[in-house]
């Protein structure tokens, strides 16, 4: 697992996904717990994979808004906004900041800028909404807009906020975001 994790944020998304794919056949009782496998597959382009992958981390992280997020990435680039929209999945109470904006943006009811007004001046805060607004505008076709919210969120100012989602957001900018 955790070599399938260095991989990963190394940029060998294949190598990673070989390493996760190897715990989940080897751990099936433990396949839904991993997330990072969502994200390895929604960068490798398994985006069938990706959503099932995330459809069933919900049944043991049920109220995670970054899980509904990454099930959103998959369908939407599979299938199209729309489709994503519809496919939403629920969460619980997240009371992470600003998780419970960045839901209500994904679910078409809040905007870019509330998302960004919610994050305040907490590190950690400005570092999900940077992250996931450039996932969202990337999914809604807003490239310019993306690349500008990816190159914030992977900037090494925000490293120690991130942990491994800084991570993802620095192979995000050099997979995708240029």
């Amino acid at each position: 697992m955790r070599q399938a994790e260095r991989d990963f944020l190394a940029g060998r998304v294949e190598e990673s996904l070989v390493g996760f794919d190897q715990v989940a056949r080897e751990r099936p009782d433990v396949a839904p717990q991993l997330w990072q496998r969502g994200i390895a597959l929604y960068y490798a382009g398994r985006y069938v994979e990706c959503r099932q992958q995330f459809e069933s981390h919900r049944l043991v992280n049920p109220a995670d808004v970054e899980n509904a997020t990454w099930h959103f990435l998959c369908v939407a680039e599979a299938e199209g906004p729309e489709a994503a929209l519809a496919a939403l999945l629920p969460v619980g109470r997240d009371g992470r900041t600003p998780m419970p904006e960045i839901y209500e943006m994904f679910a078409g009811r809040l905007t870019q800028k509330q998302v960004m007004e919610a994050a305040g001046g907490d590190p950690r805060g400005q570092f999900y909404a940077h992250l996931y607004l450039a996932l969202y505008q990337e999914a809604l076709g807003q490239s310019d807009a993306a690349r500008d919210s990816i190159m914030l969120a992977a900037d090494s100012r925000f490293a120690a906020a991130g942990g491994y989602m800084h991570g993802v957001a620095v192979v995000h900018r050099d997979q995708r975001g240029r």
